[in-house]
């Protein structure tokens, strides 16, 4: 089943993220590699597709998981949390009805 990590960033944490940016993002690619990612990315703190120093907001990953339980396992493992990066992460089932 597919599931939405939503993940809203701690004030002034873009140092933090990019310090760990790197192992985050291996973590994302072993979801591609594996077939499991539908779409991450972050949430822009500004209307920008490069907002510079205004930084991100968060972020939304929708990826398949065995179930609820394991996608937050995963969650809770991510670099972005032990860095202090996230200050609160939800997981939630997701039904993707488009694209079909």
């Amino acid at each position: 089943m597919l599931y939405a990590i939503i993940a809203e960033d701690a004030p002034d944490s873009l140092s933090k993220r990019m310090s760990v940016r790197l192992d985050h993002l291996q973590r994302l690619h072993q979801l591609q590699d594996q077939g499991r990612l539908v779409l991450a990315g972050p949430h822009p703190a500004i209307d920008s597709d490069n907002p510079g120093d205004a930084g991100f907001s968060g972020s939304l990953i929708v990826a398949e998981f065995h179930c609820q339980q394991d996608a937050q396992n995963w969650a809770d493992a991510d670099p972005y949390i032990a860095a202090g990066v996230y200050a609160r992460v939800t997981v939630k089932p997701f039904k993707q009805v488009f694209p079909q």
